[in-house]
């Protein structure tokens, strides 16, 4: 009875130990690839998942000459500080207003711009229509803000010169808060919408022509097969996409802002990236700031998870 169990539990041990054999075999015959995603691994572990160990000063009171083991633990306290502060509803309003106002308006437009250069024609004009649509995306933020400022100026800016043609006065568009947040997007919209369909294009390019002979054959026009073929195609792009823009819905970059941002329209432009850049390095407030961009980061991060699990429900396509 006993050697009957023995030799189960070696069968057992065996069909266990099976899958993990198959799986390195199958490693060391592809180690080509591995080696490629390395470099990209390192990176990843070095400069992202290394330096985490640093975010417990948001819950301590660092002090540099002490370092992070030395300082004191004052666990939620900059937390409670920044939920209570008076600032805190105006940063993140100001935040989800301009990140929610830039995925409706910027998301929707190079799916738009793919699909029509994609019904176009291979020729001169489809080429030139890429070629003025993707350079902006090689313009550095420093120089977009400075064109910004320069054509938005009240006095010598050329935007105030073509309104004022139509009896309209000088607005001071910089200087007033109200504008920001379109200014901001618009401007993003103009320099990201083009480099952005290159991805929907790359997609489209899998569609089958059998598929719209086909459809020609049986009548439909040329908006019913980029309803029905060329849509359904890029579905799972776009899914993709709309998940990794709303997990970073508060992750946006802060040097265009910052460079945009002056004491006149703080009121619009003030957001949490600028403001834990303004504690932490500006007013050496490091474990403010650390608490303030860890909470930024676990919204980041709940949103990911949320709007992946819907998407999963949803449409059947997920990051995992």
């Amino acid at each position: 009875m006993s050697s009957n169990t023995t030799t189960e539990t070696q069968q057992k041990v065996q069909l266990k130990s099976r899958p993990v054999t198959t799986k390195f075999r199958k490693a060391l015959q592809n180690w080509q690839l591995y080696v490629f995603v390395l470099p990209a691994f390192l990176y990843f572990l070095i400069f992202h998942y290394v330096p985490m160990y640093g975010v417990q000063i948001a819950f301590k009171d660092f002090i540099p000459t002490l370092g992070i083991w030395g300082s004191e633990w004052v666990g939620f306290e900059h937390f409670t500080r920044f939920f209570e502060s008076y600032y805190f509803w105006d940063l993140l309003k100001n935040t989800l207003g301009i990140s929610v106002y830039e995925l409706i308006v910027g998301f929707p437009l190079p799916i738009i711009l793919a699909l029509a250069l994609n019904e176009a024609k291979d020729g001169i004009y489809k080429r030139f229509v890429q070629t003025v649509t993707y350079a902006p995306h090689f313009i550095a933020v420093v120089v977009i803000s400075g064109m910004i400022i320069s054509f938005l100026s009240p006095t010598t800016g050329i935007i105030n010169h073509i309104i004022g043609f139509f009896g309209i006065g000088p607005i001071p568009f910089m200087e007033d808060p109200k504008w920001f947040k379109t200014i901001y997007v618009l401007s993003g919209v103009w320099q990201s919408t083009g480099w952005g369909t290159i991805i929907y294009l790359a997609a489209l390019a899998g569609v089958s022509p059998q598929h719209h002979e086909a459809a020609i054959v049986d009548g439909a026009t040329r908006l019913q097969r980029i309803w029905h073929i060329n849509i359904p195609a890029i579905l799972p792009t776009m899914v993709i996409l709309m998940i990794l823009n709303v997990g970073n819905i508060l992750a946006m970059g802060f040097e265009k802002i910052l460079l945009l941002q002056n004491p006149l329209n703080l009121e619009s432009s003030n957001v949490i990236a600028t403001f834990v850049y303004e504690s932490g390095l500006l007013n050496a407030q490091y474990s403010f700031s650390a608490a303030v961009g860890l909470f930024n980061s676990v919204i980041n991060a709940i949103l990911l998870i949320v709007v992946n699990k819907i998407a999963q429900k949803t449409s059947e396509t997920s990051l995992w």
